[in-house]
């Protein structure tokens, strides 16, 4: 089934939104690619993410639906706040909704997930 098929345009809109709503709980940039890679699935989402605008302080969420892969890069100054473990378990969470039917909801919820562990911790006080 090609990537379009499986993405309506409510869906579409609520991964937008997902999409803003992390960027703004944590302040990193994040994008979603959603598609066929070209050869190695995992150079391809780096290549991808080495062409976003900052992409020291993005994200990048590659699904390829076909070929049922999942990639998630994460840049330099993000990966002082999210680890491979929290970014493992929300690739997980994503991959499990992804096999109940929930394409567009694992997404979204995985975004959300990505952005609550890169979340800084408030400050109470400084010296």
């Amino acid at each position: 089934m090609p990537a379009g098929e499986l993405l309506t345009p409510s869906d579409c809109a609520a991964i937008d939104k997902a999409v803003q709503n992390a960027e703004v709980s944590c302040g990193f940039d994040f994008s979603v690619y959603v598609g066929s890679s070209d050869g190695d699935p995992r150079a391809h989402a780096e290549s991808l993410h080495a062409q976003l605008a900052n992409p020291s302080r993005a994200v990048l969420v590659f699904v390829d639906p076909v070929a049922r892969l999942l990639e998630i890069v994460t840049g330099a100054d993000v990966r002082r706040q999210l680890d491979d473990a929290e970014v493992g378990l929300s690739a997980l969470n994503m991959q499990t909704a992804f096999a109940a039917g929930d394409f567009a909801g694992g997404i979204a919820t995985g975004l959300q997930q990505l952005a609550d562990h890169a979340r800084r911790p408030p400050m109470l006080h400084t010296d």
